[in-house]
């Protein structure tokens, strides 16, 4: 695939996010805060069974960011919370399909923190 492929997909994404919007009886949630550019996500999770049952974020930020959190909150729907544990900016790289490069990466993972963020903050209360 080319470069250009992957940046559509980021563009509809952006565009068009998955997922946005808050989750009603949502048993855990977290707001992460991306300092060097002002982006932020607002992640709202159901888990029943140690797995995702559902999960929307809100927030705003650039493309890369707003992109990363549709794709991410797709990709994590029915996985284990040990398995999204293990999960760094590899798989962020992966479902982008780029390498959004050092500077851009704090975006691109900023969903990803959130998530892994409200689910520790589940198990606290657990």
């Amino acid at each position: 695939m080319s470069y250009d492929i992957y940046a559509e997909k980021i563009i509809l994404n952006y565009e068009h996010p998955h997922n946005k919007g808050i989750l009603k009886g949502a048993n855990t949630h977290f707001k992460e805060y991306n300092q060097v550019c002002g982006d932020e996500i607002e992640v709202y999770i159901i888990i029943n069974n140690k797995k995702i049952k559902d999960v929307k974020f809100i927030g705003r930020g650039c493309a890369i960011s707003m992109a990363s959190a549709s794709m991410i909150t797709d990709f994590i729907k029915g996985k284990s919370i040990k398995e999204i544990e293990q999960y760094n900016g590899d798989i962020i790289k992966n479902i982008l399909g780029i390498d959004p490069g050092p500077v851009r990466m704090k975006c691109a993972t900023l969903s990803l923190r959130a998530i892994k963020e409200a689910i520790e903050r589940y198990k606290i209360k657990k």
